[in-house]
């Protein structure tokens, strides 16, 4: 079903045709000629089919409500019993049983921009300012762009329809098309961000905070250009079969080095206006405050360094309820989303080395000595929370707990909560939890499977308990991310051996330092002294992990660097949540590294594939490698 803003309704109401979602792209619809004529009369209902077209952009503070994509990696688990992450962890999806299905809505959407680009500038109403009228078309524009981005990156290679308005009273067969290659859906898609970018603002007033700026186009094709250089799309020879019915290769099977040096381009074009900056909070320790600054991203509404949020300014319940647990002391709590063990194995120490290099065939992690990261983990020792210290609401900030936990960087203790410790719904409701089997985390089937919840998105700072969950603008795009795409970028176009203007190792170092030194971490050269090319873009993988952890980055990561089979198949580890305690007791049997799910991942799964029923309407259509 569509999703629509409730600016939309009055249009839906005037439009009755376009209330209903079509169950297919190719599906016919009736002639909504006459019905427009009127549309673009007047400002309001313009202005409302603006709504419309704008309403199917992606919520993305929801991200892991009904959607796969925080779920179905390494980096976490949700505990909800939605198809998205069920069907793709255990490998139970195909094209008649898809886990998150927007080709035919984000089509829709298209064919909506369309109709909607071609009759914006023609609005009669006197009280329409062309100022409007034009941000409307380049903010729809962008939409149109972005919806295709969405696409390519589920499925690869799409069909593009341009500008065309499909005739729904053609037949199927006439409607059919074939896909167009990976590089021609990049070269569209750069184009028309390209052409937004020269025409958005920098920035909006309050009337449109939240729709689409000049540095929201350059971030798109930023992140388009990193996919398309990695290995998943280029020189990728596993779909050397994929082709179209006239023999066109949809996918480049030559590797081209020279996509590296676009992609740093392309991140450095955002950097280079100055107009973002890593965010650090100046009010606590002149902004020298690591857990200030880290937790601020997501609590700091419209902050500097945020480049667009998905979803705009929205209250924070849903993403609060599901990240908090069921503890029984008040307020409505769903907590089940939660970091997997791997993901809390990734979190560098405070010196600035990541602990845990790989694992042994049981599931035992290989430790770097140089780390600091005792070999006796499960042994109990009293040490502080520094991140509850920070919040300095008058909750106990020390306790005794898992080696495993202490002497960890900054962003571990922001974004993970772990049993034994008290969850903070206010300065005067908190209370430690535990997630064993019957205790006050563990109530429900509103649990985090792996025994972690994921904490960086709650505001500790407002009694929940008495509904007050505060705001969120989610950093859908944002500088953090930009400086690690220009980081890999450039680390790979040295081991590659391309170079370009504005290609810059001190440069990409210096952004590197910036970033840990924002979390109050040592440089990685300092941390990693000598460390080769090849080295440095292994640890610049694991820092966008950390950076990005639950930014709904991870699992197109894995994806398009093509090591999904490794990272994303097999044992999920967390703790031992099927141990049984009660109240705020956990049980010495919770404290083991437990497999609490083991995920299906194969070679086709890379790509979604295309719908059975879009297939059988369009005979065109060539489906995705191994589907």
């Amino acid at each position: 079903m569509k999703k629509y803003s409730l600016k939309s309704l009055f249009l839906l109401l005037m439009i009755s045709c376009l209330s209903t979602a079509c169950d297919s792209f190719l599906d016919r619809q009736e002639d909504e000629t006459m019905t427009f004529e009127k549309i673009w009369q007047q400002r309001s209902t313009t202005m409302q089919y603006f709504f419309q077209v704008m309403g199917y952009l992606p919520n993305d503070s929801q991200h892991f409500y009904y959607k796969p994509y925080c779920g179905a990696s390494c980096e976490g688990t949700c505990t909800w019993n939605w198809s998205s992450y069920t069907l793709i962890n255990n490998g139970a999806w195909n094209a008649s049983n898809m886990p998150h299905d927007h080709f035919n809505t984000y089509y829709e959407a298209i064919r909506d921009c369309n109709i909607f680009l071609q009759n914006v500038m023609s609005c009669s109403d006197p009280q329409a300012l062309e100022s409007d009228l034009t941000l409307w078309y380049n903010c729809a524009r962008w939409a149109r762009a972005y919806y295709y981005f969405l696409l390519m990156r589920d499925f690869g290679p799409v069909f593009i329809i341009g500008d065309e308005l499909m005739d729904f009273s053609a037949s199927a067969e006439e409607l059919a098309r074939p896909r167009n290659t990976w590089e021609e859906c990049v070269d569209y898609v750069v184009s028309e961000m390209e052409y937004c970018a020269s025409r958005l603002p920098d920035s909006h007033n309050a009337t449109y905070m939240g729709c689409p700026t000049s540095g929201t186009a350059l971030a798109v094709i930023s992140r388009l250009k990193l996919y398309s250089a990695r290995d998943l799309f280029n020189g990728n020879t596993t779909y050397r079969t994929v082709r179209n019915p006239d023999g066109t290769q949809l996918f480049p099977q030559e590797f081209d080095a020279q996509k590296w040096v676009e992609s740093a381009q392309a991140a450095y074009a955002i950097i280079s206006t100055g107009r973002y900056q890593l965010y650090r909070d100046n009010s606590v320790d002149n902004g020298e405050n690591p857990y200030a600054n880290y937790y601020g991203i997501t609590q700091k509404t419209w902050n500097e360094e945020i480049i667009y949020a998905g979803g705009g300014y929205q209250n924070r319940f849903t993403l609060g309820v599901h990240t908090s647990p069921n503890t029984g002391f008040g307020g409505i709590n769903y907590g089940g989303w939660g970091p997997t063990q791997q993901q809390v194995d990734a979190y560098a120490m405070s010196n600035g080395r990541y602990p845990i290099t790989g694992y042994e065939s049981n599931g035992n992690p290989v430790i770097d000595a140089v780390s600091g990261y005792s070999t006796d983990e499960f042994t109990k020792e009293v040490f502080s929370n520094p991140f509850i210290a920070y919040l300095n609401l008058g909750v106990p900030s020390t306790g005794s707990w898992l080696k495993m936990y202490k002497d960890r960087e900054p962003r571990f203790y922001v974004s993970v909560f772990y049993a034994d410790s008290p969850w903070i719904a206010s300065s005067s409701v908190y209370a430690n939890v535990s997630f064993c089997n019957g205790a006050n985390g563990h109530l429900s089937h509103d649990y985090p499977k792996s025994g972690y919840m994921v904490n960086r998105f709650f505001d500790h700072t407002l009694n929940s308990t008495a509904g007050s969950w505060g705001n969120v603008t989610f950093p859908s795009m944002r500088l953090g991310e930009i400086y690690l795409n220009y980081i890999e970028s450039v680390l790979e176009c040295e081991r590659n051996g391309v170079s370009g203007e504005g290609i810059d190792h001190s440069l990409a170092i210096q952004y590197w330092d910036e970033l840990r030194e924002r979390s109050g971490m040592a440089s990685i050269t300092e941390s990693y002294s000598g460390a080769s090319t090849d080295e440095l873009i292994e640890l610049v993988r694991k820092e966008r992990q950390i950076e990005l952890a639950f930014e709904d980055h991870h699992y197109f990561d894995t994806r398009t660097w093509k090591i999904a089979e490794k990272t994303d198949n097999g044992p999920m580890y967390g703790m031992n949540t099927s141990a049984a305690a009660s109240g705020a007791n956990t049980a010495n049997e919770f404290w083991q590294r437990t497999v609490f799910e083991t995920r299906i991942f194969k070679s086709n799964h890379y790509l979604f594939p295309f719908p059975q029923r879009e297939l059988d309407r369009n005979k065109q259509l060539t489906q995705n490698y191994g589907w």
